[in-house]
């Protein structure tokens, strides 16, 4: 794969990107611009917090504008830079486009834990979840009126990455070698996205019963010598809130008993995408996971795999960001 020119981070509030993009700029020698710093300054000389400047920006464009032109510009010089920004991805092309995500309450913890400013102060964890939804909602919104644009569909970008568990120094390592070309280049070359998915949040499809060579000792042995980044890339469906294995239940398995916090996987279809014949992911998934096959699964691996939400089990999914997602 050729390096591209920049690296664009977008992504969930409280995954990480600040710490991520800044370390990663250091390390490449390049220089960071982060557009939510700027809008963070916006809202202090307005006196508003983040989520009222996202709502006023959704009336008034000359917020979003402003800031859009720069993006513009910089996409347009040329400059091999770390752009963090929600909407970067939309308008550089030349450029490693990664998504990071988190577990939202997780998020919230580590928003409700970091130095607060005036834009943006929490008082709880469950206000800080509630607002970050918020934020995101309207952001998601704004941006499908303005640009037409979702930012939800992870087809948008070229690398998402899971940061509930995986630290920071891991994730940078992974990125880096996404972005040098060491990572699943044939994933990114040819059928991005490339996940990096944390193999405790992914769920199977299979019963664990039916399930052979799940405890060969030899063949974990060799997997966990390895390391994740050497494991095949698992076949991986995303319902827009959450991922599951279409093959490769074995290496999932693998995964967890030798403790990676990141597992390599290809998307084969999101929402709406066929997974086999006519059945999307969320048909697939709606079809395949029921609790008992959860609950044993998280039990022979030592997880805790929350239970989808009655709807989705019931065929009414919605995408990541949509009111109720993740609630």
């Amino acid at each position: 794969m050729t390096v591209p020119q920049s690296i664009v981070f977008n992504g969930d509030l409280g995954s990480g990107k600040s710490t991520v993009s800044v370390e990663i700029a250091e390390r490449l020698g390049m220089r960071r611009v982060s557009v939510g710093d700027l809008y963070r300054q916006m809202a202090q000389e307005r006196q508003m917090t983040a989520l009222q400047l996202n709502l006023h920006a959704e009336l008034d464009q000359a917020v979003d504008g402003y800031v859009d032109q720069l993006q513009r510009d910089i996409a347009a010089s040329g400059e091999c830079l770390v752009m963090d920004s929600r909407l970067a991805w939309h308008f550089f092309t030349d450029a490693l486009k990664v998504h990071m995500i988190t577990e939202p309450a997780e998020a919230a913890r580590r928003v409700l834990l970091r130095p607060s400013g005036p834009a943006e102060r929490y008082t709880s964890l469950e206000e800080a979840k509630v607002r970050l939804m918020e934020r995101s909602e309207s952001e998601r919104s704004r941006f499908i009126i303005r640009y037409g644009v979702d930012k939800a569909r992870l087809r948008n970008y070229d690398l998402i990455c899971d940061t509930t568990r995986a630290d920071a120094a891991e994730v940078i390592e992974h990125i880096v070698a996404g972005y040098e070309g060491r990572l699943c280049p044939e994933v990114l070359r040819d059928a991005p996205p490339l996940l990096l998915l944390d193999p405790a949040r992914v769920y199977p499809t299979e019963d664990i019963v039916t399930l052979r060579g799940l405890w060969d000792s030899g063949y974990v042995g060799d997997v966990a010598a390895a390391g994740d980044e050497a494991l095949e890339p698992l076949q991986i469906g995303y319902t827009g809130e959450h991922f599951f294995v279409v093959d490769g239940h074995r290496r999932l398995s693998a995964a967890l008993q030798s403790g990676f916090r990141l597992v390599p996987a290809r998307l084969v279809a999101e929402v709406d995408e066929p997974v086999v014949g006519e059945r999307s992911a969320v048909d697939y998934f709606t079809d395949q996971v029921r609790p008992g096959l959860i609950h044993d699964w998280s039990a022979a691996h030592g997880i805790d795999l929350p239970l989808p939400r009655p709807a989705l089990l019931d065929g009414d999914a919605v995408l990541a960001g949509e009111p109720g997602a993740g609630a």
